[in-house]
């Protein structure tokens, strides 16, 4: 199974953007996605930008992932 994250672009820089995701900043690639903006949210999968998400979509991704997180950290 896969799995590809919500990522905000913070800062870009030739073919590479810095990504923040729940506070943790990283560098990425955007060679999938040149069209790609600062303060567009990416969906990231193994170091790159695989597609351009609205941030709507992305608020609700990242909403549902922390609510996942949570369950499991109850669960023990």
């Amino acid at each position: 199974m896969c799995l590809a994250i919500p990522a905000l672009i913070k800062r870009i820089e030739d073919k590479e953007a810095e990504v923040e995701i729940g506070g943790i900043t990283r560098r990425i690639s955007l060679w999938l996605t040149p069209e790609a903006k600062v303060g567009d949210y990416v969906l990231l999968h193994t170091g790159y930008a695989i597609n351009i998400l609205d941030q709507e979509e992305a608020e609700e991704t990242l909403k549902l992932l922390q609510e996942v997180a949570e369950a499991a950290e109850e669960k023990g």
